[in-house]
């Protein structure tokens, strides 16, 4: 099938429709949280699992997916990855009961990883080298958007009709973006086909693997947050539902500044915006902890750790795209895996301190802790890149 433009405009709107499904599938199931847990007669942190299945799943899905779909062109494998997720979204939306649902969401997170892995690939081929993290973001703001848009009105739709039909109205959005997919994305029969070998290999430079552990630990941050962050705003900010839904939409602007601002800094200095995003995110956690106290300072805080958690997604996309070299689909998905490990990491440390008793602003703690371990991360990541260009400098001198 030959796609009926090649425009990059409407090719990263078509991998953005497909973001925007999955950011929805993913994301929305936190400002719905209380209703699953009622709905499915469980508490909290159990509910809380669901969300690690679906992580489990990207972390599964990711790497073999990739693997599976090697000698098929990256538009096919895109197509059938959207096809797949609105199947398994509608089945998170019918099957009865609480470990069917866990296991139709460990379902649903396989395509996620391998369709933002080859899709981020595909995005920064479309333009020159200089603004290829600005391309990524193009696609990843539909993973932003959603949570501007799809997360706050499919919370509202959950509250009023109950959770269950959203997913089904995700699978809607996803068999969209096949579509779209389809129409706009250009035809890569003839590219060089994918080298398995090389795709592993990939995985063994340090500055993928490094990166790769910057967006575990560091992504974590966001999760042990993010993960309870309806309960958070209500029963410790005093907020009504029907306000943490238009909070909601709030943190999705954030999130969609945080990635617009992170892409341009990156395309300028990928590691100074890796240490300056986990410094942000650290502080910027602890001090979420006093603000939830004041519903005004609450706003403020929650705006600002978006901002601050998402300004390092493109930063660690496109170190890990760049130290991958000419085998980047299996580094790149396997970013989705790392985010997707931390999405497991954080919602498990969150609902453990919740679970301890220490009341539900303190996963806040628990992002500042993650978040301070990935800058130590990446500090010694960014040493080695010294190091061995100061080596390559005395070899290139010798020579």
């Amino acid at each position: 099938m030959r796609a009926v433009t090649t425009r990059p405009a409407f090719a990263l709107a078509a991998l953005a429709v497909g973001a925007f499904a999955i950011g929805t599938g993913e994301f929305v199931i936190m400002g719905l949280l209380p209703d699953v847990a009622g709905g499915l007669a469980v508490d909290i942190p159990d509910a809380g699992r669901l969300i690690s299945a679906y992580a489990v799943g990207v972390v599964v899905g990711a790497p073999l997916l990739v693997a599976a779909a090697n000698r098929f062109p990256r538009k096919h494998v895109l197509i059938g990855l959207m096809v797949g997720y609105a199947a398994f979204n509608v089945l998170s939306a019918v099957v009865p009961g609480y470990l069917p649902v866990l296991a139709a969401r460990f379902l649903a997170g396989l395509p996620h990883g391998a369709f933002f892995g080859i899709g981020a690939v595909v995005a920064g081929g479309l333009v020159s080298a200089d603004r290829r993290a600005r391309a990524m973001a193009t696609m990843f703001a539909g993973l932003t958007l959603a949570n501007v848009a799809g997360v706050p009105v499919g919370t509202l739709l959950g509250q009023q009709l109950g959770w269950r039909p959203v997913f089904g109205v995700v699978g809607v959005i996803a068999a969209v973006a096949a579509v779209a997919v389809a129409a706009c994305v250009p035809d890569v029969r003839d590219a060089t086909p994918v080298r398995l070998r090389a795709e592993l290999g990939a995985l063994t430079h340090r500055p993928v693997w490094t990166a790769l552990l910057v967006a575990t630990v560091g992504g974590a941050a966001l999760f042990s947050t993010y993960s309870y962050i309806t309960p958070m705003l209500v029963e410790v900010a005093g907020f009504t539902p029907t306000e943490v839904t238009l909070l909601l939409a709030l943190f999705g602007v954030g999130m969609t500044v945080g990635n617009l601002v992170g892409a341009r800094l990156a395309d300028i200095a990928t590691m100074p915006t890796i240490y300056g995003a986990l410094v942000a995110d650290a502080v910027v956690a602890l001090l979420f902890v006093p603000a939830l106290q004041n519903q005004a300072t609450a706003v403020v805080a929650l705006f600002t750790f978006a901002v601050t958690t998402f300004a390092l997604v493109p930063a660690v996309q496109l170190r890990i795209i760049s130290g991958a070299g000419d085998a980047p689909n299996l580094a790149s998905a396997a970013n989705q895996a790392a985010f997707n490990v931390a999405n497991a990491i954080g919602a498990a440390l969150g609902g453990t301190v919740i679970a301890a008793g220490y009341g539900y602003a303190s996963p806040n703690v628990v992002a500042a802790g993650l978040a301070v371990v990935g800058l130590v991360v990446a500090v010694l990541a960014g040493r080695g890149d010294r190091t061995a260009a100061s080596r390559a400098r005395a070899v290139a001198a010798a020579v």
